[in-house]
């Protein structure tokens, strides 16, 4: 016999033992009506802000916490109302044991507490994905405008009626369903081009008559809107919190335990430049995303496999040196919530086209503040680009765990002496930060002479490969 029940669904630990998160956004109210794995809403740990999927299917009867909260993991924030079985099921309330585990990660879905296998189901969008008051009582579906807008946003979708068939979630990535929200497009009414119907950033932006289109501010990280200061106000101060806290503590844990040591090297990247725009005339690069970061995060990559010592790290607590025998190569990537650093996964692995392709979705996900907690921890060594602001060199500092990190200086036509003679030519600047530790002069300066080698004269690679 059917009977409804009261589910809690506690904050989950987000991945690396985080113990708390800040509620962003509520994409569902009271008395709004989810599906399995419908996302409900948007919490931001000391990494990244990460969507959070509803593990029951029912019906929201209370939201525990206000947006702008920060909870501890483990505490109530959403309560439904489910159907179960008065014969086989436990209510929340019951104390008895649940027959399955809940879901305790965001990103790996719930576990139904049927004992056959669920069926796949199709997302779907919902007039609830709509942030709402806790307090507020759901308001009827409007009536069908009389005029159509030109872009209706995703939350303008009407909820199927009872009984009719969901219309299926189009496919995109995370940082394209922010885009379109910011620029309030209907992804449900944009053609994707990309693999097997993958709505790209290029096709929302085209969907507006803009694929030129410059990116705005507020889609930069999925950043909040900086509250004006008032009349007279002489001071503002903004709570120390999420990724800018969490960066804060780890760069000051980083500079004041492992004993850095900076190195610079300038040369000629003419040769490298040359190559780029080789690349990007060919046939078969085409459609891929190549920058000097690309070729410098390969040149990187090689080098590393002549001194595997800047691939590692100091394990004090046991008094080891960790030698990696891969490297998750790490991306400083600068948001409006701070300094976050992902990692491509088996980096060294990656041909040329997947590694471009590694980087630009990094990039991406970085941008619009959706980076998974797993992709920003793990890293092995890493890069920061500080190029992109027009700076030329700079003593980077290292991330937690890891023993080196390389700034990338902008590339500036400079007088330079080519061939006994002094020419323009495209100058470079790198910077080298390693653990004197683990690195000693001579291993550092001996990768940084390889991978200046390697971008000087990109034919160096076949000879090191």
């Amino acid at each position: 016999m059917s009977a409804t029940m009261i589910k809690e669904f506690r904050l989950p630990d987000l991945g690396e033992g985080l113990t708390e998160s800040e509620i962003v956004a509520w994409k569902v109210g009271v008395g709004d009506t989810v599906t399995l794995n419908q996302i409900i809403a948007e919490v931001e740990t000391a990494k990244a802000v990460v969507e959070l999927p509803s593990p029951f299917a029912g019906v929201v009867t209370a939201l525990h916490e206000q947006p702008g909260t920060v909870v501890e993991v483990g505490k109530p924030i959403v309560s439904f109302e489910i159907e179960g079985d008065d014969d086989g099921g436990a209510s929340a309330n019951s104390g008895e044991a649940p027959a399955k585990r809940e879901p305790t990660l965001v990103g790996y879905g719930a576990m139904p507490e049927g004992s056959g296998r669920p069926a796949r189901r199709a997302r779907t969008f919902s007039a609830a994905a709509a942030p709402a008051a806790s307090a507020a009582a759901p308001a009827p579906a409007p009536a069908a405008a009389s005029t159509p807008a030109p872009a209706p946003s995703p939350a303008a979708v009407a909820v199927p009626p009872s009984g009719a068939p969901a219309a299926e979630r189009p496919r995109s990535t995370p940082p394209v369903r922010k885009l379109a929200k910011d620029l309030g497009v209907d992804l449900a009414a944009v053609t994707g081009t990309g693999e097997h119907g993958l709505i790209t950033r290029e096709d929302v932006r085209n969907f507006v008559g803009g694929g030129d289109l410059p990116v705005a501010p507020q889609e930069l990280a999925g950043a909040r809107p900086a509250t004006a200061p008032a009349a007279g106000e002489r001071e503002t101060r903004t709570p120390i919190k999420g990724v800018r806290k969490f960066t804060a503590a780890a760069m000051v844990a980083s500079a004041f335990t492992a004993p850095h040591v900076t190195e610079f090297l300038t040369l000629d990247v003419t040769p490298t430049m040359e190559l780029l725009a080789r690349l990007k005339d060919s046939r078969a690069f085409s459609g891929y995303k190549l920058t000097p970061l690309t070729l410098v995060s390969k040149a990187v990559l090689i080098a590393l496999r002549s001194h595997p010592t800047l691939n590692a790290r100091w394990d004090e607590a046991n008094q080891e040196i960790v030698q990696f025998n891969y490297v998750n190569l790490g991306i400083a990537a600068a948001t409006p919530r701070g300094l976050t650093v992902p990692n491509i996964k088996d980096a060294d692995r990656m041909s040329l086209t997947q590694l471009s392709t590694a980087l630009t979705e990094l990039t991406e996900t970085a941008r619009a503040g959706k980076t998974a907690p797993a992709d920003l921890s793990g890293g092995t060594i890493s890069i920061t680009n500080i190029g992109v602001f027009g700076i030329d060199a700079g003593t980077p500092i290292l991330n937690p765990g890891e023993a080196a990190i390389l700034a990338v200086g902008a590339v500036r036509k400079m007088p330079w002496e080519y061939r006994d003679e002094v020419t323009l030519r495209q100058v470079m600047t790198l910077s080298l930060s390693f653990d004197h530790r683990l690195v000693d002069g001579e291993q550092g300066s001996r990768f940084l002479q390889d991978v200046g080698a390697l971008l000087s004269d990109p034919g160096m690679a076949i000879a090191m490969a």
